[in-house]
């Protein structure tokens, strides 16, 4: 990206000096050229030199008319070339000197717009000399600029990519460390691993070695027994009928305390299985307790309601309602509401009121735990010809 160069302070620019040294030497040169009109008399048509008006004229053309009128005048005096003329009067002798006059005023303001011309061109000179040596400056300037913009760019992206590098070599080493560490680890569980394998076979030698010494303690002592086999052999036969007799006796005696045993087991189950029947007796007889002591619940609840209701005036025998009562652990009301309703609010409102009004119900406590959960939620049906 390329840097702007700062200003000089001392470039101020030429512009506007230029502009005003041009507009200086167009006002000379225009000042040199206009002049006002002669107040003198015109001379008459005879006279060899006629005034003219030269404000609308160039710079060229005074000179060459002023040139024309000076060879008029020495070809008037020439004695050789020319003829002599009348002495002219007094009018035209004032009439041309003013003329001469006019014409060495110009030629003077010619010379010294000329000068002024030249000191304009040479100063716009050393000025357009100035500026492109400032300009030239500026550019050089720029150029160290731009180099030095590009130098520190340079040294910006070689210190990013250095930077890069750095975090490369960074990662790299992290990379290192991390499969590093991983070798570590693959190393400790391969050396964990033979480790266990090393005991692993060791404890199987160790085994294998015990079995071996079984083996052979078990060897010997069959050897032992072997040559006592053999020591006891005659006696073994001798005592071989003792020993069947024997054997023979312990057959019936293990004939017999299976007997026993099973004896045993069939009077086992035949206890067991009585006290299974009297279990089943004694739940039968819980549950039937139960049901009683719910049966008497509900109808305590059953006369305490009829008792409470107030039926009203107009309800006929064939209404019926049903109320689902919500009971709390020490036989509350907690909540009513209708089942099924009579199609009488008021006869509706009525048995709601009579499970209200004939509330608690504190027998719900006598009850064991289990019934109690069962009774917390009941439902009553009021039917007027059941209570009449």
């Amino acid at each position: 990206m390329a840097i702007k160069p700062p200003r000089d302070p001392q470039d101020v620019g030429y512009t506007w000096p230029t502009v005003l040294a041009v507009a200086v030497h167009l006002l000379v040169v225009l000042f040199s050229l206009v002049s006002l009109p002669s107040s003198t008399a015109e001379p008459d048509s005879s006279s060899i030199v006629q005034a003219t008006f030269v404000s609308t004229e160039t710079f060229t053309d005074q000179a060459q008319q002023t040139t024309d009128q000076q060879a008029a005048l020495n070809s008037s005096t020439d004695p050789d070339e020319a003829e002599p003329a009348p002495e002219p009067d007094a009018s035209e002798q004032e009439a041309l000197q003013q003329q001469a006059d006019e014409a060495a005023a110009r030629e003077e303001a010619q010379a010294r717009a000329e000068e002024q011309a030249r000191e304009l061109q040479e100063a716009q000179a050393q000025a357009e000399a100035e500026a492109q040596r400032r300009e030239e400056e500026a550019q050089r300037l720029a150029e160290q600029q731009e180099v030095a913009a590009q130098a520190r760019e340079e040294a910006q992206r070689e210190a990013e990519a250095e930077a890069q590098r750095q975090r490369e070599a960074e990662a790299e080493a992290q990379r290192q460390r991390e499969a590093e560490a991983e070798a570590q680890r693959q190393r400790e569980a391969e050396a964990e691993a033979q480790r266990q394998r090393e005991a692993e076979a060791e404890a199987q030698r160790q085994r294998e070695a015990e079995a071996e010494a079984q083996r052979q303690r078990e060897a010997e002592a069959e050897a032992q027994r072997q040559r006592e086999a053999e020591a006891e052999a005659q006696r073994q036969r001798e005592a071989e009928a003792e020993a069947q007799r024997q054997r023979e006796a312990e057959a019936e005696a293990q004939r017999q305390r299976e007997a026993e045993a099973e004896a045993q087991r069939q009077r086992e189950a035949e206890a067991a299985m009585q006290r299974q029947l009297e279990g089943e007796a004694q739940a039968a007889a819980n549950a039937q307790q139960a049901q009683q002591a719910a049966n008497g619940f509900i109808n305590i609840v059953r006369r305490a309601v009829e008792q409470a209701w107030l039926i009203p005036a107009g309800a006929s025998d064939a209404m019926s309602a049903t109320i689902q009562v919500r009971l709390g652990p020490s036989g509350e009301v907690l909540l009513t509401t209708i089942a099924t309703s009579s199609g009488d609010s008021a006869f509706d409102r009525s048995a709601m009121q009579a499970v209200e009004h004939a509330a608690p119900f504190s027998e719900l406590r006598d009850l064991p735990a289990e019934q109690q959960r069962n009774l917390r939620q009941i439902n009553l049906r009021f039917t007027p010809g059941d209570v009449r």
